[in-house]
């Protein structure tokens, strides 16, 4: 069977044409997967700053509770039996500000002694949406020139690409056999 020769041009074209988008999904996926170090960078300095601000809450009560001769736990009982409903709420708060500082700590531990391959995972688990949204309205996308940047770049150009072969290239070749060869000239 002859391939018609006018088809030969919309093959190279065609060739060339994938051999960009490869390029073009390299670095697309490298520029977008290179942004998790910042995102995470700046979302621990908000996630630092919540905690600072709820350590001086605590710390707030604590002072409270020593100038009246309790502990922070005698604090939230004594506020929490009151028969005033305002300050039996307030036992809570106290309560809540503990177990906060206590998250917060956590989360911001376990994300930033996390390793290169570990910390998105630390990050899901650890995963406080209105921090993210926070974070999300100010981030400034940067291009980090550090081993965990590149190491991002590169499994983002990793993935896009495999997307494209397996999933999008795959597809096209599926429906390629699928479809009538086209007609040859005699």
């Amino acid at each position: 069977m002859k391939i018609d020769p006018r088809h030969l041009p919309l093959r190279r074209l065609l060739a060339a044409g994938e051999g960009l988008l490869d390029r073009l999904l390299c670095l697309v996926g490298a520029v977008v997967f290179a942004q998790a170090p910042e995102f995470f960078q700046q979302y621990l300095q908000r996630l630092g700053g919540r905690l600072d601000e709820a350590r001086r809450q605590l710390e707030v009560f604590r002072d409270v509770a020593s100038r009246s001769g309790l502990t922070l736990d005698g604090l939230a009982a004594n506020a929490a039996a009151s028969a005033d409903p305002a300050v039996a709420r307030l036992g809570g708060v106290v309560r809540d500000t503990g177990a906060r500082v206590d998250s917060l700590a956590t989360a911001e531990a376990a994300i930033r002694n996390a390793s290169l391959f570990t910390r998105p995972f630390a990050f899901a688990r650890h995963f406080d949406p209105a921090i993210a949204r926070a974070t999300l309205s100010v981030f400034r996308p940067a291009l980090p020139t550090t081993l965990e940047g590149a190491a991002y770049a590169l499994c983002g150009m990793l993935v896009l690409l495999a997307a494209y072969h397996w999933g999008v290239k795959s597809l096209v070749r599926r429906c390629r056999r699928a479809c009538p060869p086209p007609v040859a000239t005699p």
